[in-house]
């Protein structure tokens, strides 16, 4: 449905260029606008994230926007989180999981909100932290962001960037970055679980990642050229939006 692909394609460039994975502003938008449960939309909308942040990762990688180490170690510490609560949230009813999941992206924009309001980090002032440190805080905010990621169907990107930026001390366009490169294992394995319960279609994935992929792959380009207070601002309403659509 080409009506699909263009508003996949806005959104693309929008997730691309704060560094998200967009899965709950897909699940919000094919269960609202184009009337798909929200079991199906979460399933497909997690597989298509791969392949979109996939795009998004390369540009972020090639725009020096990504600490590949602490992505890496985050991203297989999500997919196992990820692939558990997958197969738990199959279970809850439709209007419980909208419900929740819709909570879920009002609470994530509210706490990137504090974040970025009361501290404010310049990349040359970043702290650099011990490497075991990093390694442990990336585990456990992996496994958070994972469980997340899978009982709700959303790429957890807020939550990733809260990690990043707050516990540990990357700079908002790092934050950005590395965030696509997380997504990628997380929505893998939360898609997977989703699919061996039969909620994911591979003709309306086509559909979504049709547009997401060379939305993000062009909103990339714009982190770095555009002024970082627009990057702060996208960050936080981006999910807000997401979760109002989800409760209209």
């Amino acid at each position: 449905m080409a009506a699909i692909v263009i508003t996949m394609f806005a959104l693309g460039l929008v997730v691309g260029f704060i560094g998200a994975g967009g899965s709950g502003f897909v699940v919000s938008i094919l269960t609202t606008v184009f009337g798909f449960s929200i079991h199906l939309a979460s399933g497909t909308a997690l597989a298509a994230m791969v392949l979109t942040t996939s795009a998004g990762a390369v540009s972020h990688l090639r725009e020096r926007n990504v600490k590949a180490g602490i992505g890496l170690v985050m991203g297989c510490l999500g997919a196992v989180g990820a692939l558990i609560t997958s197969r738990l949230a199959v279970r809850l009813p439709t209007a419980e999981l909208r419900v929740l999941t819709a909570a879920i992206l009002f609470l994530a924009a509210a706490l990137l909100l504090v974040r970025l309001r009361l501290v404010q980090r310049t990349e040359e002032a970043t702290p650099e932290r011990p490497k075991w440190r990093r390694g442990v805080y990336s585990a456990l905010i992996g496994l958070g962001v994972g469980g997340l990621s899978g009982m709700f169907g959303i790429g957890a990107a807020p939550f990733i960037q809260l990690g990043l930026l707050a516990v540990l001390g990357l700079p908002e366009r790092q934050a950005a970055g590395t965030t696509m490169l997380v997504i990628i294992p997380t929505a893998l394995a939360g898609a997977i679980g989703y699919d061996q319960a039969g909620f994911l279609d591979l003709r309306l994935l086509v559909e979504v990642v049709g547009g997401t992929a060379m939305g993000s792959y062009l909103g990339a380009k714009f982190t770095r050229r555009l002024p970082r207070r627009y990057l702060k601002a996208a960050m936080v309403i981006v999910p807000a939006i997401a979760g109002g659509i989800l409760l209209s």
